[in-house]
């Protein structure tokens, strides 16, 4: 299962950036088929783990400034929707669209 936590204020980030944990942040656009489907493959894949799964989600529609936040201080191209691994100031893995795969990025998710 997910535990999705929304990611909504420039301290949120801030905490994230300065942490040393391994945290994982899914940009998601609520509009975008491509998004939702994104969405619900991960939540339908993590439901038959053996895991629980802390991941922050973005509404890129009302937070916008937070995604380029996001990819400026990780160094990202901004996509969408798009999964960031991060610890600290360092991106570990990022993918958008079709390469989001639950198998791929399940591997960074149970070191959380």
């Amino acid at each position: 299962m997910i535990n999705w936590i929304a990611l909504n204020t420039e301290e949120q980030l801030q905490e994230l950036y300065q942490s040393d944990k391994v945290a994982a942040i899914f940009k998601h656009s609520t509009t975008c088929g491509i998004s939702n489907m994104a969405k619900r493959s991960l939540e339908r894949m993590s439901a038959i783990s053996d895991h629980d799964y802390t991941i922050y989600l973005l509404d890129l529609l009302r937070y916008r400034s937070l995604s380029n936040e996001i990819a400026q201080r990780w160094n990202v191209e901004h996509q969408s929707p798009q999964i960031l691994i991060i610890k600290g100031k360092d991106s570990i893995y990022d993918a958008s669209h079709g390469d989001i795969q639950f198998d791929e990025i399940e591997k960074y998710l149970v070191a959380i």
